[in-house]
């Protein structure tokens, strides 16, 4: 069978990747907008209503208006932007998230894609509340290394054409310093947190790979727990998960003499989880792609899900 999609948004960083997964698979019929028209309501209502599947790569508020435009009922919609992701008329994209989460996914005809920085942050923390370790009122602290291409186009543009002493742009810069990220109401959602995290990310002076750090005291847990115990309770999670990777407690194994690697998943839809510290004190690492399982890979992975295919398809 041949499913018809349509990328709402195709010259953007997200959508132009779509559609480089899309490009591989003889499954799929991508719908293409000429590009003077890529604005044009009538046409993208008619590509849209068109398609089996439409994502879509826009801002939050141009997303809201291309939902407005769908009227036909066996159209699929997987939203890019964060308008809809804590709507509780869509559905979470994060077929990991808990064991029904693939099969509302299958059901749904309304996805909200998770952002880059979320998906990490709720894969490390999640098990750790289901297995009632952590509790729901406990208030997190977390950090995110990102590469600049999570910025979107303006943000590759002022990176890729730095003058050599552009020096602001050498060194990794923080930024969401008010601590109100765009991404706090999903990463307190679908954690089962009760409390919105205290997030900062930095980006840094390379093109992608993202890795959310979550700060842990075992005086916050409701028992006994060693770095040994957080990781298996993890991996127990997502035992059988063919994106998510668990890695040992085991600093030789999972750094490069001491420094991890954020870079390590790029050109993959794949995640590390790695848990690092001591009885006193630990970190839950989660790394992955921003515009793979951050992005792209992720709406891919959903679609694929949505439509019943091999989950796997066209992914790393």
């Amino acid at each position: 069978m041949t499913y018809k999609v349509f990328v709402d948004g195709q010259e953007g960083t997200t959508g132009l990747q779509i559609n480089e997964y899309l490009a591989q698979r003889s499954d799929v019929e991508v719908l293409k907008i000429d590009t003077d028209k890529r604005k044009d309501l009538a046409e993208r209502k008619r590509l849209i209503n068109a398609s089996d599947v439409t994502f879509l790569c826009l801002p939050d508020e141009a997303a809201k208006e291309s939902v407005s435009l769908v009227d036909n009922p066996n159209t699929c919609v997987i939203d890019a932007s964060t308008a809809h992701r804590v709507n509780p008329a869509w559905t979470f994209g994060l077929p990991e998230l808990a064991k029904d989460q693939r099969a509302r996914i299958k059901a749904s005809k309304r996805i909200a894609n998770p952002g880059c920085h979320a998906t990490a942050f709720i894969l490390a923390l999640r098990p750790l509340v289901e297995a009632g370790l952590l509790p729901a009122a406990t208030q997190i602290a977390a950090n995110s290394i990102t590469g600049y291409s999570g910025g979107g186009k303006s943000m590759i543009a002022d990176y890729q054409a730095a003058a050599s002493d552009a020096t602001r742009l050498k060194a990794p810069r923080p930024y969401a310093l008010a601590l109100a990220h765009k991404h706090l109401p999903e990463m307190q959602a679908y954690t089962g947190l009760t409390m919105a995290p205290i997030f900062q990310p930095i980006v840094g002076p390379f093109y992608k790979g993202l890795a959310v750090t979550a700060y842990l005291q075992p005086q916050q847990f409701t028992r006994q727990a060693s770095p040994a115990d957080v990781q298996k309770i993890i991996a127990d999670y997502y035992a059988g998960e063919r994106f998510i990777n668990v890695l040992p407690v085991d600093l030789a194994a999972t750094t490069e003499g001491g420094f991890y690697n954020v870079e390590a998943n790029n050109d993959t839809n794949r995640v590390d989880i790695a848990v690092f510290g001591n009885d006193e004190r630990m970190l839950v690492v989660a790394r992955l792609d921003n515009l793979g399982k951050g992005a792209s890979g992720a709406a891919v992975q959903a679609m694929n899900v949505h439509l019943g295919v091999e989950e796997t398809l066209g992914l790393i």
